[in-house]
């Protein structure tokens, strides 16, 4: 068995040594910057390791994004029928129907256990949502179901860590939405927000889904990809170590639905019951 330091399963890379993007289904990898020495092959995907030097997980800051100029307005439950508040903490989130489905229109900001602000400041949270450990998406803690731990959950909506009435998407609930923007081969470019991805690679918001360049949380709790790409959860597993995800980036027009490390911090949407 490998141990957790080559168990990250490749979702984004980038031929460019250390920018992330989206690859192909179960084949490629979040980048945290290591050297090239540290790929490892194995039957299945290949791995980088995490925890390489600050300088080297900075990708996107040359880029600087226009991301940091967005300012989150607010929406008003009274006034605006597409519209949510989350009781358990009183914030309110923007949603918008796509097909049969409604969706979030924004990142969750519930706090909780194994969730983290991007670079470990506020205003991110306030700005993007959290980033949450795919346990803490769940509803669960990391002895139960985190990283290494084979976890059993019920059949049907995982509500997770999302208000009452919604619930993290599963993997079919992502292909059904991709389905509904007219396929996975240019949801990417429909989903992302039309500013703040790096390299013109804004999307169009025809779908109004406003999938922020928000980067993620490593394993080893270093931060990077803002401008680059976007993660969100998906309540499905794949085994003990990982489980599924949906990553957009900004040199892509398609949606990535693979498999990776559980301890990763990624973005989430929820999806109403």
């Amino acid at each position: 068995m490998f141990s957790k330091n080559k168990l990250l399963v490749l979702v984004c890379t980038s031929f460019l040594a250390l920018l992330v993007s989206c690859g192909d289904d179960n084949s490629t990898s979040v980048n945290e910057g290591e050297s090239s020495s540290s790929v490892k092959n194995s039957s299945s995907s290949n791995t980088l390791g995490d925890g390489g030097s600050e300088s080297a997980m900075t990708s996107s800051s040359s880029a600087k994004s226009s991301s940091s100029e967005y300012e989150r307005v607010l929406c008003d439950v009274k006034t605006d029928e597409n519209c949510i508040k989350d009781d358990r903490d009183g914030q309110t989130y923007k949603t918008v129907r796509i097909g049969d489905q409604v969706w979030m229109a924004e990142n969750l900001n519930y706090e909780t256990d194994s969730s983290f602000c991007y670079n470990d400041s506020v205003k991110y949270c306030e700005k993007y949502g959290r980033l949450y450990r795919w346990a803490a998406a769940i509803g669960k803690s990391e002895s139960e179901c985190g990283y290494g731990y084979t976890c059993s959950l019920p059949s049907g909506n995982i509500q997770g860590v999302c208000p009452e009435g919604w619930h993290l998407p599963s993997n079919t609930e992502w292909e059904t939405l991709f389905d509904a923007v007219e396929g996975r081969s240019t949801a990417g470019t429909v989903l992302k927000s039309s500013f703040g991805w790096k390299n013109g690679g804004n999307g169009s918001e025809a779908f109004s889904f406003s999938a922020h360049s928000v980067g993620i949380r490593g394993y080893s709790g270093s931060y990077y990809g803002e401008g680059d790409n976007a993660y969100f959860w998906s309540s499905t597993d794949y085994d003990s170590n990982e489980a599924y995800s949906v990553c957009l980036n900004y040199g892509r027009d398609y949606a990535n639905l693979s498999y990776i490390s559980k301890d990763h911090g990624f973005s989430v949407r929820c999806v109403r019951d």
